[in-house]
């Protein structure tokens, strides 16, 4: 597989986002990638609304048996979640599982209006029924359950995908 570019997609990303955002918009970033591609859309967007950051360590359906992850981070939702419209950005959509422990999470915050889900690459091999909204590629076959993709960002804030091996 040829490695998309991480930029120019994030760029479509934004284009497909722009005509549904509303004043009250708010982003909710999936820690880690999600989070550093939520700071990008929000800043390409021009939102007003404070970025939030999420993350789902605790609310994993694999915590029992896989522990807490290695480097759990402060979940950060500085808007109204109440009534409010929300995207939920990640990186890479794989199985839908980090999407349901965010969602999970969201909801102890208050109750959106809606959630859209915002993501970079789909890579299939959903194992839930979640479907992004907005994203910029969609794998034409999925990935083994072997590989990674992952989003990195470096110390000049470029962002680029890497597929590895798990």
């Amino acid at each position: 597989m040829q490695i998309p570019d991480a930029e120019a997609l994030c760029r479509e990303l934004a284009d497909q986002i722009r005509p549904h955002v509303t004043p009250d918009t708010a982003l909710v970033g999936i820690r880690t990638g999600g989070l550093w591609l939520a700071e990008r859309l929000h800043a390409e967007l021009g939102l007003s609304t404070p970025l939030g950051a999420i993350d789902v360590s605790f609310y994993r359906d694999d915590y029992a048996a896989k522990g807490l992850h290695a480097n759990p981070q402060r979940t950060d939702i500085p808007c109204k979640v109440e009534g409010a419209p929300i995207v939920l950005v990640d990186d890479v959509l794989y199985t839908g599982r980090t999407t349901r422990a965010a969602l999970n999470e969201l909801f102890d915050y208050g109750r959106p209006s809606r959630v859209e889900l915002a993501v970079l690459v789909d890579r299939g091999g959903r194992e839930l029924p979640v479907a992004a909204r907005f994203c910029a590629l969609t794998l034409s076959a999925p990935l083994a359950a072997s590989q990674v993709l992952e989003l990195e960002r470096t110390a000049d804030g470029t962002l680029s995908l890497r597929l590895t091996d798990a």
